[in-house]
């Protein structure tokens, strides 16, 4: 069984990264959406409520399954045997971003291998950053976030 590791802060989860999750259900059996605890940042919502909105996002889906962790990224991947390491690239930037943390995992855990998918055109935009400030000014989120986020903010 091929199992990747999809980890992030999804401070919320954005059709950005469902697209990328979907799209590496065609490569791996089963995919681990981990949030994980990144000590700079300042988070919107609580951890608690963040996996409330992965775990209403994919409850379709039986090959994702969601977590959370607060270790190194690389940590949380050995100690569950998940080989590989899911992301996604919107831009340069996040190119630039990404490839030393790559390379920091593989010297971490030269068993571990990055695989990197580009976003397509229509959700390269979307970061959580630039949603936090649609909620923030009480924007529309329809077509930036899954339907499960909006439904759950419409609660808060």
């Amino acid at each position: 069984m091929r199992i990747a590791l999809f980890p992030g802060s999804f401070d919320p989860i954005t059709l950005g990264h469902v697209e990328i999750i979907e799209r590496g259900l065609a490569l791996f059996d089963k995919i681990v959406v981990a949030v994980g605890t990144n000590s700079q940042k300042k988070y919107m919502f609580s951890e608690a409520e963040r996996l409330q909105m992965l775990q209403a996002t994919f409850a379709h889906q039986p090959h994702i399954q969601v977590e959370s962790y607060s270790e190194l990224t690389v940590e949380f991947a050995r100690k569950n045997n998940i080989p590989f390491i899911l992301r996604g690239l919107r831009s340069p930037s996040d190119l630039e971003y990404e490839q030393p943390i790559a390379y920091i995992n593989q010297h971490l855990n030269p068993n571990i291998e990055i695989v990197c998918l580009l976003s397509k055109p229509e959700t390269g935009h979307i970061s959580s950053t630039i949603v936090r400030e649609v909620i923030r000014y009480k924007g529309s989120l329809a077509g930036l976030v899954p339907d499960a986020v909006i439904k759950q903010l419409n609660l808060l």
